[in-house]
């Protein structure tokens, strides 16, 4: 019976957070849902000011392109971790980018402008070009 109750109240929490913090916004692709967080407020509209604010949202540009799966796993993970963070207040003021979503935004870069780094990573003798490590403020910043 204990365990029912610790059940149900997981479930009752985890169905009030998702309800308080705008859950359903976050399954679109509204770019406006990524700044339901005011930690995400700048960057929100430094991508409004931004060169990809008529051709990509944050989902082009931060979710996988290779199937709806992956795309929604990294929705899920990232929202869980944005909240847990937001809610326990456990985030630096600059938020950074892990390892994890630096590698997708990588391979987004790589997907809308393959026409450009086909010959980069034919110079290059690797598949692994680093589009983030020189153009990190693409999107969030001037470029």
């Amino acid at each position: 019976m204990a365990g029912v109750f610790v059940v149900g109240s997981l479930i009752g929490v985890g169905l009030f957070a998702f309800i308080y913090a705008k859950g359903i916004s976050h399954l679109g692709n509204d770019p406006a849902s990524c700044a339901n967080c005011h930690v995400m407020e700048d960057h929100y509209d430094a991508w409004l000011a931004g060169s990809h604010t008529n051709v990509a949202t944050c989902n082009d540009l931060h979710a996988p392109h290779d199937d709806v799966v992956s795309k929604y796993y990294v929705k899920a993970d990232n929202g869980f971790c944005h909240g847990l963070k937001f809610t326990t207040g456990w985030y630096p003021e600059n938020i950074e980018i892990r390892d994890s979503n630096r590698a997708v935004t990588n391979e987004a870069c790589l997907y809308c402008h393959s026409e450009f780094t086909s010959d980069m990573r034919r110079t290059a003798g690797s598949d692994q070009v680093n589009c983030t490590r020189c153009r990190s403020d693409v999107g969030h910043g001037t470029g």
